[in-house]
């Protein structure tokens, strides 16, 4: 077995030849349709293959945290999701309505997931540590009609705003029957299912038709809501047999929660459509559960975070060695840079280089990697994807990209300097707006290209390499924390008068959020409040969003305009130089 698996022949044995002849119209002809004419995403995922020779093969197991295990066949899946579509009719659930999750990595999310696509209406996965004020900005932005959830999320996170989320209509609670009962005006998502007539039938869903809603935060403002369509399945198969080398007989294990875009584009659509078996962990990180995991399951592909490869390192690759990894043959990383000696840890503690990649919720899926069957460079984002077209756009002062005369950006040339990212639009998983927002939707584009935001350069060979992010976003453990929902949750605080957030880096997390606070008049500043401060921020934002480090400073520097001066409190908090503080305000 571990012989056979590394010698798979790459799915991409040539870069060139493949950019040279790839078309989104062939990768589009890898996938069924549905039969009356159309393309949904849970038929290509399941029906197609459940109604198939993959109709007994084992489409995900579950391994719970007791470390009992739960599988359920391409058939088995269908039918949850059929059922699960069938509560969604049975509630007068219409196309187009949006259906929010809202737990762990339960059975009844993927279910939920599945079922939300056949039946025509929109998914919107929520990460289960987010905090009540996330959790309820979302649902309302989302205008959110059903939050499927577990009783003590609902309880602690949403059941005293109900009142205030006028559009959501259904809470399908997955639990304790008897813990159910106890809470007023829900349902039980189990018993529904049970009772539910199977929708056997499949909504005629239009390759543009709305079907998953992410949130990506910003740095100012309400997070972003990235609308992505039916059609975005063509590029979740399409990259996953080019950038994760996805074959059917894989074991494949995507360490992502669904609450974030690559827990559903890489731990749900994906594999699924490639007919592979995938590993759902329903526990968190744990060095020896994982390698545990990776060895009992015979785990052949595994797509994971730099959080996580750090953390494996830090444990040592000693430990690694105790377990056998034979049968693993191809290991991908995302969420933020992955640093050269982690890609080289990776030969050493599993016989390989570790792949990165690169990709945002706005694009739904890869578009810069490092390939199986081509040369890694240590720290570099890697190659665009075939059908993607990437470039590296001119900044100016002010940090914009430039327009030449014509209208079109200003390109650097191969070599010289670091520029913003940029992509040619047009590809499946593309976000077709930002919901609510045309005009912030509409600014992500200019002179024919998509702006990432990111900065980064490009050297002679074509492979990208990322310099830094063009906005204040954190990127902490792989997801994306906006500074502004940190500070307006800081300032709801009676004690807090200003609050600024920053990324620090960390050996683990990449980075931590640090806020720094000025207090009201009146206020001490001493250690227990300071604890407080913490303990308040986790309550409201979660473990995942809220600040590790809190100072508390006499002032937080403001420009004129009254904009926070976030790079001042960087480079201050790094010890960097300050730069032009020419529109500092003045201290009072």
């Amino acid at each position: 077995m571990a012989s056979t698996q590394r010698q798979t022949a790459a799915n991409m044995p040539d870069y060139d030849a493949a950019r040279a002849s790839f078309s989104w119209e062939q990768a589009r002809a890898q996938l069924s349709g549905l039969p009356g004419g159309g393309l949904n995403i849970a038929y290509e995922a399941v029906d197609r293959h459940a109604q198939g020779p993959l109709a007994d093969t084992v489409a995900l197991r579950f391994i719970r945290r007791s470390g009992e295990r739960l599988e359920l066949t391409y058939a088995q899946l269908l039918d949850e999701s059929e059922r699960f579509a069938g509560v969604l009719r049975d509630l007068g659930v219409d196309r187009g309505e949006r259906v929010f999750s809202l737990m762990g990595r339960l059975p009844e999310l993927y279910a939920s997931a599945l079922g939300t696509l056949r039946h025509g209406a929109v998914f919107c996965p929520l990460f289960s540590a987010f905090g009540p004020d996330p959790v309820e900005q979302r649902l309302r932005l989302g205008d959110a009609r059903v939050l499927v959830t577990t009783p003590p999320l609902y309880v602690r996170k949403v059941a005293h705003r109900r009142e205030r989320l006028l559009g959501l209509e259904h809470v399908l609670l997955v639990g304790d029957e008897q813990e159910i009962e106890r809470i007023t005006d829900v349902e039980d998502l189990r018993r529904l299912m049970a009772s539910a007539r199977r929708s056997a039938s499949i909504a005629d869903t239009r390759p543009e038709e709305m079907a998953l809603l992410h949130f990506t935060s910003g740095t100012t403002g309400t997070p972003k809501g990235a609308v992505h369509v039916h059609e975005a399945v063509v590029a979740h198969h399409a990259t996953g047999a080019l950038a994760l080398d996805l074959h059917p007989q894989d074991v494949f294990w995507c360490t992502a929660d669904p609450g974030w875009v690559t827990g559903t584009s890489y731990g749900i659509v994906a594999p699924l459509t490639h007919g592979v078996c995938s590993i759902v962990d329903e526990a968190d990180f744990q060095v020896d559960r994982w390698y545990e995991i990776l060895q009992r399951e015979r785990v052949t592909v595994w797509y994971t975070a730099p959080t996580a490869i750090r953390m494996l390192m830090r444990a040592g690759e000693e430990v690694a060695g105790e377990y056998d990894l034979s049968d693993l043959r191809f290991v991908a990383s995302v969420g933020e840079p992955l640093n050269p000696e982690a890609v080289e840890w990776g030969r050493k503690a599993f016989g390989m280089p570790i792949h990165d990649n690169w990709w945002q919720t706005e694009t739904g899926g890869i578009m810069i990697a490092n390939y199986r069957s081509m040369e890694v460079k240590p720290g570099s984002m890697g190659r665009p994807l075939p059908g993607i077209e990437a470039a590296v756009a001119r900044r100016h002062s002010k940090g914009h990209p430039v327009l030449a005369r014509d209208g079109t950006l200003e390109l650097v040339d191969v070599g010289t300097e670091s520029g913003e990212l940029v992509l040619r639009p047009g590809w499946p998983s593309m976000f077709r707006d930002s919901l609510g927002e045309q005009a912030r939707y509409r600014a992500c584009f200019r002179g024919g290209w998509y702006l990432t935001g990111d900065l980064v350069r490009r050297d002679d060979e074509g492979y990208f390499w990322f310099v830094g992010r063009g906005d204040d976003v954190i990127k902490s453990a792989g997801h994306l924390i906006g500074p502004f929902e940190v500070e307006s949750a800081l300032l709801e605080h009676p004690s807090v008068a200003e609050a600024g957030v920053i990324g620090k880096p960390d050996e683990i997390a990449g980075e931590l959020v640090k806020a720094f606070v000025s207090l009201v008049p009146g206020q001490t500043a001493d250690e227990e409040l300071r604890r407080e401060l913490l303990a308040f921020a986790r309550r409201r934002l979660g473990s995942s969003v809220a600040p590790r480090e809190i100072e508390i400073v006499a002032a937080v520097p403001r420009n004129r305009s009254g904009k926070i001066m976030r790079r001042l409190l960087k480079a201050r908090e790094l010890g960097l130089p300050e730069g032009d503080i020419s529109t500092l305000e003045p201290e009072s």
